[in-house]
């Protein structure tokens, strides 16, 4: 892990095109400030994790959906 100091209104540029500023430092908070191209997708990180487990539990229960539905049809 990288880690850097940033004053308020610094930035850290990742490759050519993500560039994330220090807009306000405010007691215990920072605001960061992200400009990317459209494409990229940017998630609070315990956003992101709520969305990993959704999407592996959907993963489980369409295992699970495959299987009951597959006794259905072979009784058929």
């Amino acid at each position: 892990m990288l880690v850097l100091t940033r004053r308020s209104e610094e930035a850290i540029r990742i490759g050519d095109d993500i560039l994330i500023r220090i807009v306000e430092i405010k007691g215990g908070q920072v605001r960061v400030g992200i400009e990317a191209p459209k494409g990229v997708r940017i998630y609070r990180e315990e956003l992101y994790q709520k969305i990993k487990n959704e999407n592996l539990q959907s993963i489980c229960s369409d295992d699970v959906v495959f299987g009951r539905l597959k006794e259905v049809f072979k009784k058929i």
